[in-house]
């Protein structure tokens, strides 16, 4: 019997619709059977998005100062925040991205402790973030600063599709400067031991996208294929790697060859992340691989034009509690059948 994880979930930007997910996500009594939420926000903005939803029977609520005091078979609420915390759906402020801040550091400090097993971030606004001090361009960045990696991969998962990204949040005019052989290589690497480790597949095939329009048509409209990505396709595969292309983007995902392989690594965010949501919106989600810990995220941004309006679909939070859920336990049996051979 796999044990019930705690599960922590960041209240990200309270002005957008992460409590709304939230709350529509938990509030079939079911899920406190399979694990115990722990959100990192306020009980009173719970309470004001829950009273702007319709058809959300009584949640069982357990409102505790700290992470320590937690009751299974309850929606635990971790009031990290002040007390006088204002709502403002649909508005960007400096209040709630200061808030989302403090969500995110108090929870970050509760996995590092041990108190909770996974770790789930509802969507931030980025600017309002940097604007107020945060020194990263996302959850990413600052997780990898966090535990201390040299790298990370933000993985976006649906199913049977998965895409990886060699550059994340970076402006466009600095991609291709920004890709190199060791840089893929890091990847490659780092996605190969994720879709063992975290996601139970044993061969991994990885098909790796090029850059330029049709792969650069030989040279004619760019040389970064030649140059650096079909190297590292090649040196990949002389360490084991089953890497493969690079394959054209367009033709890639239109023709639905991203079924052949396990996972798609993308040279940037948007060429990775236009097509995933495009085919997974609903269900998508955010992992990132290279952590000590599981993190997950909803693919969805803050979406202020629907905060509180109950208009916003639970599913991506949904798939992201319990994405985090399945790669903690396969991570476990992973780890045991690693030590057994030894």
């Amino acid at each position: 019997m796999a044990k019930k994880l705690i599960v922590g979930i960041t209240q990200g930007d309270g002005n957008g619709i992460s409590y709304e997910v939230i709350i529509k996500a938990l509030a079939d009594e079911r899920t406190l059977d399979m694990f115990t939420p722990v959100i990192y926000g306020s009980s009173k903005i719970f309470g004001f998005y829950k009273k702007l939803l319709h058809e959300i029977d009584n949640i069982n609520t357990h409102v505790v100062m700290s992470a320590r005091d937690i009751r299974p078979k309850c929606v635990n609420i971790v009031n990290c925040l002040p007390e006088n915390v204002f709502v403002e759906p649909g508005q960007p402020t400096s209040e709630s991205a200061k808030c989302a801040m403090t969500s995110l550091e108090c929870a970050v400090k509760d996995i590092k402790e041990g108190l909770i097993d996974v770790l789930v971030t509802a969507p931030i606004n980025k600017r309002a973030m940097v604007n107020e001090g945060f020194g990263y361009t996302g959850h990413t960045e600052y997780m990898q600063q966090e535990f201390g990696v040299k790298d990370v991969t933000m993985l976006m998962v649906a199913g049977r599709l998965k895409v990886a990204v060699v550059t994340g949040h970076i402006p466009f005019k600095e991609v291709h400067t920004a890709i190199s052989v060791d840089k893929i290589m890091s990847k490659l690497r780092m996605m190969k031991d994720s879709l063992q480790r975290d996601f139970g597949i044993v061969e991994p095939k990885i098909a790796v996208l090029g850059l330029n329009p049709h792969c650069g048509d030989g040279g004619l409209l760019g040389d970064e294929e030649e140059k650096i990505i079909l190297p590292a396709v090649q040196k990949a595969q002389s360490e084991g790697i089953l890497a493969f292309g690079p394959y054209s983007p367009d033709g890639f995902f239109g023709l639905g060859n991203f079924l052949k392989f396990d996972a798609v690594l993308a040279m940037y965010h948007d060429q990775g992340l236009i097509p995933f949501k495009a085919l997974a919106f609903e269900e998508g989600v955010n992992f990132t691989a290279g952590l000590p810990i599981v993190r997950t995220s909803p693919d969805h941004g803050t979406a202020y034009e629907m905060a509180g309006r109950d208009m916003a679909d639970p599913q991506s939070m949904k798939s992201a509690i319990y994405t985090a859920i399945d790669i903690y336990h396969r991570r476990e049996q992973f780890d045991q059948l690693q030590k057994n051979k030894l």
